[in-house]
């Protein structure tokens, strides 16, 4: 495992920001494309199977390669990774956006996600080595901040784009946005796996290579929580369109605007986590608790009368779901060894993709036979008892917590020629 950097033993700032704005400029493409393809199957009067097959369709990718991507993300380049996963996934919306088929789309919205598949765990691996032990949980809120930008853009222009235009232009930008993952690729000093030279640490000289997530009981705890919860709440992604349009009889628009505001809320609650360091049991039990009222949040928006008190428990659901991210991020970074990063983002996006594949699948199935509402609400109520079975083997799981020496490994300095592009 090789890392370079331009200034060793020190946080690495201008890789952060240029990570930090590519992912943020990425999932903004992502969720103005994932939206406009949700509207644009709400309108055709396909059903909630169509929705439910293109929820799946982004999940099933890092499920079923999770074992290759996380090999992968450990032994390969982090530039060329990015740079030619980029690429690829580029003239893939350019594809899209000249095809009508619904299964096609669902098809080529598999392929894009087997990309991500890769991109993410490969940003995720190299944050820790940019910022260091200490200045992890900033970096991990600046990369929150960044991509909760990106995705609270991104619906409310889908709203306004396929109102306009049709589904063309978002998927078209989309692709444009891909772009910034290869810029990115190419101007991070921070690598991973560079070609070995003087000055670069080799992959046989870093310690526990052989790290496995069960070994690790806090974290292991909490990476199973969060899947059974999200497995319970996953399906309001498939019910949401048809209750804020169908039951609340609200615009395209006002749905973009509506998922905006719980985007925006997880800005601000990325960062009052950040500012916080309780130690990795106390961040355990404050995921227990942001958990519960993400839940808590979905199971009372069953029962709003308009479209309009959607948004102060948006606030609310959107501060919980952004701690609840640098809560994971900042856990990842500090006790998976450098080594195994790879793998870990890998293995955990699979857990959490898994568990949100089932949700998507009840929610397709049970949408024809409950209401959007009826459905919300269950989902909210189980996914709230989920957490509080959970609660206590986490905190025992905190309490009994002896923390491992697993450094961050800091950049160490390369010469010139593994610098730059």
């Amino acid at each position: 495992m090789s890392f370079t950097s331009a200034e060793p033993g020190a946080p690495h700032w201008r890789d952060v920001y240029v990570s930090a704005t590519a992912r943020g400029v990425s999932y903004c493409g992502d969720m103005l494309a994932a939206t406009a393809l949700v509207l644009a199957f709400q309108s055709r009067g396909v059903g909630g199977w169509a929705v439910a097959a293109l929820l799946i369709a982004a999940t099933v990718p890092p499920i079923v390669l999770s074992p290759l991507t996380g090999r992968v993300v450990d032994r390969v380049d982090s530039r060329i990774l990015l740079t030619t996963v980029g690429l690829g996934q580029a003239a893939c919306c350019a594809f899209m956006a000249y095809t009508r088929s619904t299964v096609l789309l669902i098809v080529l919205s598999a392929l894009l996600a087997a990309g991500l598949a890769v991109t993410q765990p490969t940003f995720a691996a190299l944050l820790p080595a940019m910022a260091g032990r200490s200045n992890l949980p900033r970096a991990v809120a600046i990369g929150q901040t960044a991509t909760s930008v990106g995705m609270l853009v991104g619906p409310a222009v889908a709203g306004l784009l396929v109102g306009r235009y049709g589904l063309r232009v978002p998927l078209l930008l989309d692709g444009a946005t891909f772009l910034a993952v290869v810029a990115a690729g190419l101007t991070l000093r921070t690598r991973r796996n560079a070609p070995a030279a003087a000055g670069t640490a080799p992959a046989a000289d870093v310690p526990n290579a052989d790290w496995l997530l069960r070994r690790d009981r806090l974290l292991a705890a909490i990476v199973v929580m969060i899947s059974a919860a999200v497995g319970a709440v996953s399906l309001v992604n498939v019910v949401e369109v048809f209750f804020v349009r169908g039951d609340l009889h609200a615009s395209p628009g006002v749905y973009g605007l509506i998922s905006s505001v719980w985007l925006a809320a997880m800005l601000a609650g990325a960062w009052l986590v950040a500012r916080r360091d309780i130690g990795d049991s106390g961040l355990g039990m404050t995921m227990v608790g942001l958990l519960a009222t993400t839940c808590a949040v979905i199971a009372t928006a069953s029962v709003v009368p308009t479209a309009g008190w959607l948004v102060a428990l948006f606030v609310l659901g959107g501060l919980a779901n952004g701690g609840e991210n640098t809560v994971a991020g900042v856990l990842l970074g500090r006790r998976v060894p450098p080594a195994a990063r790879g793998r870990a983002q890998a293995r955990v996006g699979a857990a959490v993709s898994a568990a949100n594949m089932i949700g998507y699948a009840l929610g397709g199935a049970l949408l024809g036979l409950f209401t959007p509402r009826a459905l919300l609400a269950v989902a909210g109520i189980v996914g709230f008892a989920v957490v509080a079975a959970f609660a206590v083997p986490v905190w025992r799981a905190g309490r009994a917590d002896v923390p491992a020496p697993v450094p961050v490994l800091e950049p160490v300095a390369g010469p010139a020629a593994t610098v730059g592009s």
